[in-house]
């Protein structure tokens, strides 16, 4: 069965248990959500679609074992929003969009027949909203879940560039991470160059050891930290990083902090204890609260907004709808342009005397409303 609610129709047409989920979409300014069940192959699915203004809504597919279908309405809809404000201030021609597959993941790649089951009915799923929303991979869903789509919905990005997408994000991810990292620099000390600046990245995941290698590079010192710590070490032996606990890194005196795992790690415990002058890293949703944004400010650390920071991967994987197909040496010259993104963040808070978080999101804002009155 699907459900699917737009929210361009009348109040009168819509059911009452509609009409709950009318108010949670109207609460996150969403444009329509649906939502799918198929008791066969145990498919419990939420497309989210925050804003088509500036094109289609375009975000993953997040497959977790959410407590309750409430649970995932609200991260899916919190989700979307985010994505429509990622593309609009790094410049894609997309809208927001998200969605989530209700599950555990893990139990069911152990069974593959149902797994091809499932991705089957999500892909007709997908391709039901007729490109009002382009899928791509996420937490709990893999490139190869993505190749899979592809053979059902054409509306899938980021897959195998034999099958003609852009391929893993992670590296077009770090790569922006560096070029937001030069601008924080450039920012602070009148030069982008890194060379001899002691960063600290807390998570060596794919992003961040990409992140790392290319730090090394650029001739920074680097502490590193990963719950991990076989990940810590490997990297750490690899570019003559020193390895910290991860409840020890964000208190390294360094120049830059790079958060580079969970989200929320910023908050009214932890902004107290940082010794560096900028945070800069690829975590979503760092901030613990909005408030936080302000504590940065006030303890003198420089902030660069999370979305705008991490934009490399769904600017790598926008690439793939321009005209002709996916060029990787145009994606990734967008990529760098996340230097001069951050630096018009950094110049609009000075203007208007507000936080980094509170500029990003000014103008995204202004974009969208451009968009809307042209």
């Amino acid at each position: 069965m699907l459900w699917n609610v737009n929210l361009s129709r009348s109040v009168e047409a819509v059911t009452n248990r509609d009409f709950s989920l009318l108010d949670l979409a109207g609460e996150h300014g969403a444009e329509q959500v649906a939502m799918t069940a198929d008791p066969e192959t145990g498919l419990r699915a939420i497309v989210a679609i925050h804003s088509t203004v500036l094109g289609p809504g375009m975000g993953g597919t997040r497959f977790m074992a959410y407590e309750s279908e409430q649970a995932a309405l609200v991260d899916v809809l919190r989700l979307a929003r985010g994505m429509t404000y990622k593309h609009a201030v790094c410049g894609n021609d997309l809208g927001g969009g998200k969605a989530v597959i209700i599950g555990d993941p893990g139990a069911l790649r152990r069974d593959s027949r149902r797994l091809d089951a499932l991705l089957t009915g999500y892909g007709r799923f997908v391709d039901q909203l007729r490109g009002r929303y382009l899928t791509a991979e996420d937490v709990g869903t893999t490139q190869a879940d993505m190749d899979a789509l592809r053979a059902i919905t054409p509306y899938v990005t980021g897959t195998s560039e034999h099958l003609g997408g852009s391929g893993d994000p992670s590296p077009a991810t770090a790569w922006g991470v560096l070029h937001a990292m030069h601008g924080v620099a450039e920012r602070l000390w009148g030069s982008a160059s890194l060379e001899g600046r002691h960063l600290a990245v807390s998570g060596v995941g794919k992003v961040g050891a990409d992140l790392v290698r290319h730090l090394a590079a650029a001739g920074a010192r680097i502490t590193v930290a990963d719950v991990r710590p076989e990940a810590a070490a490997a990297i750490a032996g690899e570019v003559g990083a020193v390895v910290v606990a991860p409840d020890e890194i964000h208190r390294v005196d360094c120049d830059l902090f790079s958060p580079c795992a969970l989200g929320a790690t910023l908050n009214a415990t932890t902004i107290p204890e940082l010794r560096c002058a900028a945070v800069c890293g690829c975590a979503n949703n760092q901030l613990a609260t909005e408030p936080d944004g302000e504590r940065l400010a006030e303890a003198g650390v420089l902030y660069a907004p999370d979305y705008v920071v991490n934009a490399g991967g769904v600017i790598n994987i926008a690439d793939e709808t321009a005209p002709g197909g996916y060029d990787r040496d145009r994606a990734w010259t967008r990529v760098a342009t996340i230097h001069d993104t951050l630096l018009r963040v950094f110049a609009l808070a000075d203007e208007q005397a507000i936080t980094p978080a509170v500029a990003a999101d000014r103008l995204a804002e202004q974009r969208i409303a451009a968009a809307r009155t042209a």
